[in-house]
C-alpha cells in the first residue's frame, strides 16, 4: 500500500469515472518506477473514480517521458499494477491492490453517500441491538454461536448481499436486497426486548377477549420464544425466500392492517400504502375524542347521549368518503397543484408533439374534483340523516324486533344480489344449464353494432346494492353501536379508554368495507348472527366486536378457500399435464406430503402470500408476502415510436418495426375504454361477483389480456391490463381455445353418449366445468374498440397498372393539398420558388429524370422519354382545375399560369423521390415498396439539383406531399370497389375531403398515430412494414371503431398469483433459461401458459403491460341514467334551475289553454287582443279599429296593429277575447284573412299572431322576434327565395318592430313585413292539420281550409341520435300515444323489426307527430317533446323530435 499519489496530474485527469468500490470512491493507477524519483510531482488529491472501460482493456501503455528510452523488449516486459485509492482524510489516502473485477467479487458497488451512511447506521444497530440480547441471556450454549453467525451474516450483507436473492424481484443486482438482513434483525430484536419487558411489566387491568386473556405474561412469553426462534432461522429463511424487501414489507404491512384493521382499500405504490395508513389513523383518532367523549356521559335503557348520535352520524359521513377516495394520492396532488399554481403551457409550432396531448390525466382530475364536491354535499347529507335517525332512539324503542328485520333484510337482499342474479346471468348457471337464464339483448346477435343495451335485471342489480350498502349496511352497523357501545365500554370488558378506541375501529371497519366491496358482507353478517346468537352465545362479545373479528377471519377463510381450489384443481391426476420429467417424478412424490400442503395453505393464508408450485409441479411451497399490486416492480411497456427514437434510427433501422410493438396500441386503446366504463358495468352486474385482487381475462377474435383488479372503491376501482401477443405460440392458442370453446353440444355421460337435458350440460361437462381453476361470466360483454384489417401491398401492387393508378392518386392528392392551402398565393409569390420553378415555367419542358417510368407514370411522354409540361396538362389540368373552382377564391388556371407551374414542379419532386427511395427501380415490386413505405413515414430525400426550391418552404413537403403520397393509399385501396367511380373529378373531391374529415392516415411510428388512436377517432389507416421470418412484409392496416365483443373468463386470483410467484422465483433465483420449461406449457385447467406469459417481462412476454388506471362510476352513461350525476352544488343548482324552466312550461301551456310547452318556455303562451277586424280582398286597404296610418308611410304601406300596453304576466291572457287557434295557412301573394278576429298562431318554433293588418309577432314577456336560428335550415332556405322572389310583396307591408326586448341580441330576427311568408311555411314544415279549434266568434272560410290541406308538405329527417328511439312505445300497456292507425302501432316497434334496427345516419319522411299538450288526443305527446313517426323504407320508427335532423320538404 501507498500513502502517496505516484501518478502525474496530467495522467490522473484522463482516469476519472464511476468508483466499484463499497467502501469508499477510489481510483485506477499505473505506477511507474520514474514517478519515485519525481518527488515534485507527488501530491494528494481529490476524490477520484473508476475509468471501467479502461480497466477492462489490457493496459500495458508506458509512461510518455520513458516512452523514447525503453525498447521494444523493456516495453513487453514492462508490468502494470493497479490499485484503488482509499481515502482516509480529505488530503490522505491510501493503495489498495485490488482490480476492478476482484474488488466487485469482494463488496457490493455502493452509488451514493446516502448508501453508505445508512450501511454504516444498520451494522452499529445490527452489534448494539445482538449484544444487549447477548448480555441479557435470550441465548445459551449452540444457540449463542447460531446468534452470532445470524449477527455476522446481516453484517455481511451490507459488504456483499445475495445476487440475485430468493425474494429479488428483478435480474441483476438489487440494491435494496442488502438491507433485508439487517432491518429484519433489528426489528425482530426490538420485538423481543418489547415482548420480554412486556412480559415483566404487565398492569393489573385484565384484557380478555373470546376466553383468552391477552395481559396473561404467558401470551407475552410464548410470542417472545416464536420471534427468537424465528430469528435463529434467518439463514433458512432467506435462503428459501419468505420475507420480502424492505419497501415491499412495508407496503404490504401499511396495506393489509389498512383493509382487516381500518376496511381501506389495496393500495398502488409505498407512497399511496402510507397516505391511506394515515388517513385512516387521522379518521380514527377525530372520531375517537367524540367517542370518548360520549362514552364518559351517563347511559340509560331508553336514552342515548345526543353526542354518540353525533359521534354515529359523522362515522357513517366519514366512512362513506374515505370509500370513495382512490389510495392513490397523486391525481389529487396534481389537482391541488393545478388549482394553486397553475401551469400556462408555451407550445412550440415547430414541435410536432406539442398537439398531441393525453386526455386522461385532465379526465382523471375532473373525475376526482366532481367526487371532492359530491362528498361536499352527500357527506353533509348523510351525516345529518344517520344522526337524526339515531337521535330518534328508533335503535332502543323497537329493539329487539328491529335487529332481526335487518338482519332478514341483508340475508335476503345480499343473496338475491350476490348469488342469484349473478348466477342466473353467467354463462353456464351453476354449472348445470348450458346458456344464461337471463339473457342479454346482444347474447344472440353475431354482430353488435351498439352499445349494450340496458336490461331490467341490471337496473334491479343497481338498485338491490344502492340499498344494501347505503340503507342497510348503516343501519345495521349503527344499531350494534347502540346496543354494544355501553357494554363494551365498561370496566367488566375493555373500560372507557380501550372501549372508545375499539368502538371506533370496529365502526370505522365495518362501514368502509361495506361501502367499498359488500359483495360477501351478508355471508360474514348472517353466519356471526346464527353462531353468536344460537350456537356459542356464551363466547359472544357483543355483537360489533364479532363482526369486526369475523370480517377479518372470513377474509382469510375466503383465501384458504381459493388456495385450496387451486391445489386441487392444479393436482387432479386426470388432468394434469406434465411439462417435462421432472413434473412426472414429482407427482407421486407429493402424495406423501399432502397435509404439510394443507398446512401451508393455511399459514399462506393467514400471511397472504401466494402458494406456488415449484418449476410448475404437483410440488407447492410458500412463497413471500406481497400487496395485492403484487409486482414490486412499476413496469410499464414504453411504446417505441418517433418521439423517443434518434432520427437516424427512424431512417435506417426502422425501430419498433416488430409486430409486438405495433399492436400493443390496440391494448393501450382497450385500457382507456376499460378506464372510460369498467367500473359502472362491474356495478352492472356484467362481470358477475368481484373482489379485491380478482383476476379476469378478456378474450376476442385476437386480442386476449388479462384485467387485475386491485383496487375496489366504492364508485371507483383500480385496474391493470397485460395484453398477450396477437399470434401467441402453440400453448397459448390451445388454452385460448379451451376458453372460447362451447360445452353444449357435449353429450358425454362417463364412457357413452346418451345425451342431454334440453337446456342443460351434460353430466361430462358439468363434471369438467367444476374442475376448473377459470370460469366463463360473459360471453358478449360488449366494449368499443378497434376492428383490425390487414392487406397485403405486394399483392394490391403487383401489376404495374395498379401501380400506374396508385402514382395517379398520388399526384392527384399533391395537387389537392396545394390548391386548398392556405398558404397558395403565398408560394406563387415567393420569388424563390419562382426563381427554382422558372425552368418548369417553360411551355416546352420535359423531365426526363430514369426514375420516371412509362410502366407507372400515366403522363409519360415517350416521344420525349419523360413527363413533360405538356403531357402533365392533358392528364392533369382538368382536375387543377376543379380544385381551383372549388376555392373560395378561384385562381387563373391555364397552361401557363404559375399554378399549374407550382403544380407541375411538385408532382415531378414527388415522384422523383418516390423513385430515389426506391433506389431508381420502381419496376422492381421490392424496391417500390420499399420507397413507397419510406415517402409514407415522411423521408424524402432530395437529390436532385432541380428540387431544391422545395426548401424555401418545407411546409410544401410536410403539408402537401406527404399528405398527398398518404391520401393516394386510400383512393387506391377505394380503387378496388369501383374502379371508374373516381374517374368523376366532383365523386374525387368529395372523397378526399371526406377521408381528410373520417380518416386519419398516419405511419404508426408517428406520435400523432397514438394520439389519434386514444382520441378514438372513427377510421385510421397506416402503411406496416414488418420483419417476418428474416422476409420485409408489407401491409395496410385498416382501423374502424366499433363495438367489439368480448368472452369474459374469471380467474381464481390465488392460481394467478402462485404461478406468478413460481415463474419469478423459477427465472429470477434459479435461473431457468430454457425457453420450453416445464412451468410454462399449456395446462388448460389453469391457464398456466397465458397467465405465466402476462408477466411482467423478462419474465414473462407481454406486448403490453398498462399503468395501474382508475376507473370512475361517474364516467359511465348508463349507470348516470339509474342512480343519476354525481350530487354537486353545480348540479343541484342546475336542477333547481332547470325545474323551475319545467314548472314555468307546465303553468304557461297549462294556462294557455293547451298550448305547446316549447313555446311557454320563451314566455308563456300566445296572447291575442283586439275583438274586431275587416275582412278585406286588396292587403294594402286593412283597417284596424283603434288605430291610425302613420303619416310617413305612402299608401302602399300597412297600418300599426292596436297599440294595447299590457303588464308581462306570465303564460296569462291579457284579454277575454284571446284565443288559441290553429294555423291559417294563406298564399304569399295574398295577406286577405277570411276571419273576424284575430289569429294566435301557435307552433314549436315561435308565436305569431294575425290581425287585420296581416300577422305580427303576439305580445309577449320575453321575446317580440322569431330568431332565425331556431328554425329548421329548409325553413331558411325557402325563405331566402321568397326574399329573392317575391320584393314586391315585401314592400307592400310594414315593417313593424316592437318594443320589446329580443330573447338574443345576436340572433337574427325575421322583421312583421315577412311574418306572414314564415307562417306559411312553419305550417307546411310542421306538418300541422290546416283546421282550427273552434272558439266563439272565430271562424275560419273554406277556401281557407281547402287550401291547407293542399298545401300539406311531408318533411324528412335524419336519425342523428339513435338513444331517443321509442323501441317499445308501441307495446307499452300504459298506451301513452294514440295512434292514427293500429296497423302502425303494430309495426312501430323492435317486435316487428326483428333483426333490423335503426342506426344513426338513416333517413326517413315523417308521418305523424305527437306535439306536447295538445288539445287533440291523437297528436298529444306524452312527454315535454315532440314525437315523430317516421317511415325508414318499409320499417316505421317512433323516435323523439330532439334526436332527429330535419332535411326538409319532400317533393
Amino acid at each position: 500500500m501507498s500513502l502517496v499519489n505516484f501518478e502525474p496530474a496530467a495522467r490522473r485527469a484522463s482516469n476519472i469515472c464511476d468508483t466499484d468500490s463499497h467502501v469508499s470512491s477510489s481510483t485506477s493507477v499505473r505506477f511507474y518506477p520514474h514517478d519515485v524519483l519525481s518527488l515534485p510531482q507527488i501530491r494528494l488529491n481529490r476524490l477520484l473514480t473508476i475509468d471501467t472501460d479502461l480497466l477492462e482493456q489490457q493496459d500495458i501503455d508506458l509512461s510518455p517521458d520513458l516512452a523514447a528510452t525503453y525498447g521494444p523488449t523493456e516495453e513487453a516486459a514492462q508490468k502494470v499494477k493497479h490499485y484503488y485509492r482509499f481515502w482516509i482524510l480529505p488530503q490522505l489516502w491510501i493503495g489498495i491492490n485490488f482490480d476492478r473485477l476482484t474488488l466487485l467479487a469482494l463488496f457490493d458497488r455502493n452509488r451514493e453517500i446516502l448508501e453508505n451512511v445508512l450501511a454504516v447506521i444498520l451494522a452499529i444497530l445490527v452489534a448494539f441491538l445482538g449484544s444487549i440480547l447477548l448480555i441479557q441471556g435470550f441465548f445459551r450454549d449452540i444457540w449463542v454461536f447460531q446468534f452470532c453467525l445470524v449477527i455476522a451474516s446481516c453484517q455481511y450483507s451490507l459488504l456483499k448481499s445475495v445476487q440475485p436473492d430468493s425474494s429479488s424481484p428483478r435480474h441483476g443486482h438489487n440494491r435494496i436486497i442488502a438491507y433485508s438482513r439487517p432491518v429484519y434483525f433489528c426489528l425482530c430484536c426490538g420485538l423481543i426486548w418489547l415482548l420480554d419487558y412486556g412480559s415483566r411489566n404487565l398492569t393489573a387491568t385484565k384484557f380478555k377477549l373470546y376466553g383468552i386473556t391477552f395481559t396473561n405474561p404467558l401470551v407475552f412469553i410464548s410470542a417472545r420464544d416464536l420471534v427468537i426462534v424465528f430469528t435463529l432461522c434467518f439463514p433458512i429463511v432467506f435462503f428459501i425466500g419468505l420475507l420480502p424487501q424492505v419497501n415491499t414489507f412495508v407496503m404490504y404491512l401499511c396495506e393489509q392492517l389498512d383493509i382487516h384493521i381500518f376496511g381501506g382499500n389495496a393500495t398502488t405504490s409505498l407512497l399511496a400504502a402510507l397516505y391511506s395508513f394515515i388517513c385512516s389513523i387521522v379518521a380514527v383518532a377525530l372520531l375517537y375524542g367524540l367517542c370518548y367523549g360520549a362514552l364518559k356521559d351517563s347511559w340509560d335503557g331508553q336514552h342515548i347521549p345526543v353526542l354518540f348520535s353525533i359521534f354515529c352520524g359523522l362515522l357513517v359521513a366519514v366512512s362513506y368518503h374515505l370509500s370513495r377516495q382512490s389510495s392513490d394520492p397523486s391525481v389529487l396532488f396534481s389537482l391541488v397543484q393545478s388549482k394553486i399554481f397553475p401551469k400556462t403551457e408555451e407550445k412550440n409550432p415547430e414541435d410536432p408533439l406539442s398537439e398531441v396531448k393525453d386526455p386522461l390525466p385532465e379526465k382523471l382530475r375532473n373525475s376526482v374534483s366532481e367526487r371532492l364536491q359530491s362528498d361536499l354535499v352527500v357527506c353533509i347529507v348523510i351525516g345529518v340523516l344517520y344522526f337524526a335517525i339515531h337521535v330518534s332512539t328508533v335503535f332502543t324503542v323497537l329493539q329487539p324486533a328491529l335487529k332481526y328485520v335487518l338482519y332478514t333484510l341483508v340475508g335476503f337482499v345480499g343473496f338475491v344480489t350476490h348469488y342469484v342474479l349473478p348466477q342466473v346471468r353467467k354463462q353456464l348457471p351453476w354449472h348445470c344449464f348450458s346458456h344464461p337464464l337471463l339473457k342479454t339483448l346482444e347474447y344472440n346477435q353475431y354482430e353488435v353494432r351498439n352499445a349494450a343495451t340496458m336490461m331490467w335485471f341490471e337496473k334491479l342489480h343497481v338498485w338491490l346494492l344502492f340499498v344494501e350498502k347505503n340503507i342497510i349496511y348503516p343501519l345495521i352497523v349503527l344499531n350494534e353501536l347502540s346496543s354494544s357501545a355501553e357494554t363494551i365500554a365498561s370496566p367488566k370488558k375493555l373500560d372507557t379508554e380501550l372501549g372508545a378506541l375499539m368502538i371506533t375501529i370496529a365502526g370505522l371497519k365495518l362501514l368502509r368495507s361495506s361501502f367499498s366491496s359488500p359483495t360477501y358482507q351478508y355471508v360474514t353478517v348472517i353466519f356471526t348472527v346464527l353462531f353468536f346468537k344460537f350456537d356459542y352465545e356464551a363466547f359472544s362479545e357483543t355483537m360489533l366486536l364479532d363482526l369486526f373479528f369475523m370480517s377479518i377471519l372470513f377474509n382469510k377463510l375466503w383465501e384458504l378457500l381459493y388456495k385450496l381450489q387451486f391445489v386441487y384443481t392444479y393436482i387432479a391426476p386426470w388432468q394434469i399435464t406434465w411439462g417435462s420429467a421432472f413434473h412426472a417424478f414429482a407427482q407421486p412424490f407429493a402424495v406423501p406430503h399432502s397435509a404439510m400442503l394443507f398446512i401451508q395453505a393455511a399459514v399462506s393464508a393467514f400471511f397472504s402470500t401466494p402458494l406456488n408450485p415449484f418449476l410448475g409441479s404437483a410440488i407447492f411451497i410458500t412463497s413471500y408476502v406481497r400487496p395485492v399490486k403484487f409486482w414490486e416492480r412499476d413496469y410499464n411497456t414504453k411504446r417505441v415510436d418517433h418521439s423517443n427514437t434518434r432520427l437516424a434510427s427512424q431512417l435506417d433501422r426502422n425501430p419498433g418495426s416488430d409486430d409486438n410493438n405495433l399492436n400493443s396500441i390496440f391494448y393501450e386503446h382497450l385500457t382507456r375504454s376499460l378506464q372510460h366504463s369498467l367500473c359502472g358495468d362491474l356495478l352492472l352486474g356484467r362481470w358477475g361477483n368481484y373482489s379485491t385482487g380478482d383476476c379476469f381475462i378478456l378474450a376476442s377474435d385476437y386480442l386476449n389480456a388479462l384485467v387485475h383488479l386491485i383496487e375496489i372503491g366504492n364508485g371507483l376501482v383500480t385496474f391493470q391490463l397485460r395484453g398477450l401477443e396477437f399470434r401467441g405460440t402453440y400453448c397459448q392458442q390451445r388454452e385460448v381455445e379451451a376458453i372460447t370453446e362451447g360445452v353444449e353440444e357435449d353429450e358425454g355421460f362417463c364412457c357413452c353418449e346418451p345425451g342431454h337435458i334440453p337446456h342443460m350440460l351434460s353430466f361430462n361437462a358439468a363434471f369438467s366445468q367444476r374442475w376448473l381453476a377459470w370460469e366463463v361470466i360473459v360471453t358478449k360483454y360488449i366494449l368499443e374498440g378497434y376492428s383490425i384489417t390487414d392487406n397485403s401491398a405486394a399483392s394490391m401492387l403487383q401489376v404495374f397498372d395498379l401501380r400506374k393508378v396508385l402514382t395517379t392518386y398520388y399526384v392527384k392528392g399533391i395537387i389537392y393539398y396545394v390548391t386548398t392551402s392556405s398558404k397558395l398565393e403565398e408560394w406563387l409569390a415567393n420569388e424563390t420558388m419562382q426563381e427554382g420553378l422558372r425552368l418548369c415555367a417553360d411551355r416546352n419542358y420535359v423531365d426526363v429524370d430514369p426514375t420516371f417510368n412509362p410502366n407507372i407514370d400515366e403522363d409519360y411522354d415517350h416521344r420525349l422519354a419523360g413527363i413533360s409540361r405538356e403531357s402533365f396538362c392533358v392528364i392533369y389540368l382538368n382536375w387543377i382545375e376543379y380544385c381551383s373552382s372549388r376555392r373560395a377564391k378561384p385562381l387563373d388556371v391555364d397552361k401557363d399560369s404559375s399554378l399549374v407551374t407550382l403544380c407541375y414542379g411538385l408532382c415531378v419532386l414527388g415522384r422523383r423521390a418516390l423513385g430515389t427511395a426506391s433506389h431508381h427501380m420502381s419496376s422492381n415490386l421490392e424496391s417500390f415498396l420499399y420507397g413507397l413505405h419510406a415517402l409514407f413515414k415522411g423521408d424524402f430525400r432530395i437529390s436532385s439539383i432541380r428540387d431544391e426550391w422545395i426548401f424555401a418552404d418545407m411546409e410544401l413537403l410536410r403539408k402537401v406531399v406527404v399528405p398527398g403520397i398518404r391520401m393516394s393509399i386510400k383512393l387506391h385501396q377505394d380503387h378496388f370497389t369501383s374502379p371508374d367511380e373516381y374517374d368523376d373529378p366532383t365523386v374525387l373531391y368529395e372523397a378526399i375531403v371526406s377521408h381528410e374529415k373520417n380518416l386519419v392516415i398516419a405511419h404508426e411510428g408517428d406520435p400523432a398515430w397514438r394520439s389519434a388512436v386514444l382520441a378514438n377517432s372513427p377510421s385510421l389507416l397506416a402503411l406496416r412494414h414488418v420483419m417476418d421470418d428474416g422476409t420485409n412484409e408489407y401491409k395496410i392496416i385498416m382501423l374502424n371503431r366499433r363495438y367489439l365483443s368480448f368472452r369474459v373468463i374469471k380467474v381464481n386470483k390465488e392460481c394467478v398469483r402462485g404461478l406468478w410467484a413460481g415463474q419469478q422465483q423459477e427465472l429470477v433465483f434459479l435461473r431457468n433459461r430454457n425457453p420450453e420449461r416445464g412451468s410454462i406449457q399449456n395446462a388448460k385447467q389453469a391457464l398456466r401458459n397465458m397467465i405465466n406469459s402476462s408477466c411482467d417481462q423478462p419474465i414473462g412476454y407481454p406486448i403490453f403491460v398498462s399503468p395501474l388506471t382508475t376507473s370512475y362510476s361517474d364516467s359511465h352513461e348508463q349507470l348516470k341514467d339509474i342512480l343519476g350525476g354525481p350530487i354537486s352544488l353545480g348540479n343541484i343548482r342546475n336542477f333547481i334551475v332547470s325545474t323551475w324552466h319545467r314548472l314555468r312550461k307546465g303553468c304557461g301551456a297549462g294556462c294557455n289553454s293547451g298550448g305547446n310547452i316549447e313555446d311557454s318556455d320563451t314566455g308563456g303562451g300566445t296572447s291575442c287582443t283586439g275583438n274586431s277586424a275587416t275582412t278585406a280582398n286588396d292587403p294594402h286597404s286593412n283597417v284596424s279599429q283603434g288605430s291610425t296610418a302613420n303619416p310617413g308611410q305612402g299608401s302602399g304601406t300597412g297600418l300599426h296593429p292596436p297599440v294595447t300596453s299590457y303588464p308581462p304576466t306570465l303564460g296569462t291572457s291579457h284579454s277575454s277575447h284571446s284565443v288559441q287557434s290553429g294555423l291559417v295557412r294563406q298564399s304569399p301573394a295574398r295577406a286577405s284573412v277570411a276571419s273576424q278576429s284575430s289569429y294566435c298562431y301557435s307552433s314549436r318554433h315561435s308565436s305569431l299572431r294575425m290581425s287585420t293588418t296581416g300577422f305580427v309577432p303576439c305580445r309577449r314577456s320575453s321575446t317580440s322576434q322569431i330568431s332565425l336560428r331556431n328554425l329548421p335550415s329548409s325553413i331558411q332556405s325557402r325563405l331566402s327565395m321568397v326574399n329573392q322572389m317575391e320584393p314586391s310583396v315585401q314592400s307592400g307591408l310594414a315593417c313593424v318592430q316592437h318594443g320589446l326586448p329580443s330573447s338574443s341580441s345576436s340572433s337574427q330576427s325575421i322583421p312583421a313585413c315577412k311574418h306572414h311568408t314564415l307562417v306559411g311555411f312553419l305550417a307546411t314544415e310542421g306538418g300541422q292539420s290546416s283546421a282550427t279549434d273552434a272558439q266563439p266568434g272565430n271562424t275560419l272560410s273554406p277556401a281557407n281550409n281547402s287550401h291547407a290541406r293542399k298545401g300539406e308538405v311531408i318533411y324528412r329527417v335524419q336519425i342523428v341520435d339513435p338513444s331517443q328511439i321509442l323501441e317499445g312505445i308501441n307495446l307499452s300497456k300504459r298506451k301513452e300515444l294514440q295512434w292514427p292507425d293500429e296497423g302502425l302501432r303494430l309495426k312501430a316497434g323492435r317486435n316487428s323489426w326483428k333483426d333490423w334496427s335503426p342506426q344513426e345516419g338513416m333517413e326517413g319522411h315523417v308521418i305523424h307527430r305527437w306535439v306536447p299538450c295538445s288539445r287533440d288526443p291523437g297528436t298529444r305527446s306524452h312527454i315535454d317533446k315532440a314525437v315523430l313517426l317516421v317511415q325508414i323504407d318499409d320499417k316505421y320508427v317512433t323516435v323523439i323530435e330532439t334526436g332527429v335532423l330535419e332535411l326538409g320538404a319532400e317533393v
